[in-house]
């Protein structure tokens, strides 16, 4: 893994170079027939290009930098990782600041919040 294959806190690995060096235009069904069994990874685990890009529907894609985008956009809050999180000072007296993790997101013992 590269910094190059990562972005957003998803690591596309060897996907990457092939989106990259694929022929465009092209639609999702032909990705999908291309690289559909390929995994991204990301912090809360992984997903095929099926399983993001079937959702979607017939797409067409200029270019990789739309297929990654697409692919980023339906990865959803798995990749974000600590949910919520700031390293900015506590809550000032009387600041309603919400605590980390989304409503009804159990936060994790070892990821307490400060």
């Amino acid at each position: 893994m590269t910094d190059d294959d990562t972005e957003m806190g998803v690591d596309f690995g060897e996907l990457n170079d092939q989106i990259e060096n694929h022929e465009y235009p092209t639609d999702s069904e032909e990705l999908l027939d291309e690289y559909g069994d390929e995994t991204v990874t990301f912090s809360e685990g992984e997903a095929t290009v099926r399983e993001l890009l079937d959702p979607m529907g017939e797409q067409e894609f200029a270019n990789a930098e739309e297929v990654r985008q697409s692919l980023l956009n339906m990865v959803g809050d798995e990749a974000i990782g600590r949910k919520n999180y700031s390293d900015r000072t506590p809550p000032a007296p009387g600041e309603d600041r919400q605590d980390e993790g989304a409503p009804g997101q159990d936060v994790s013992e070892d990821q307490e919040s400060f």
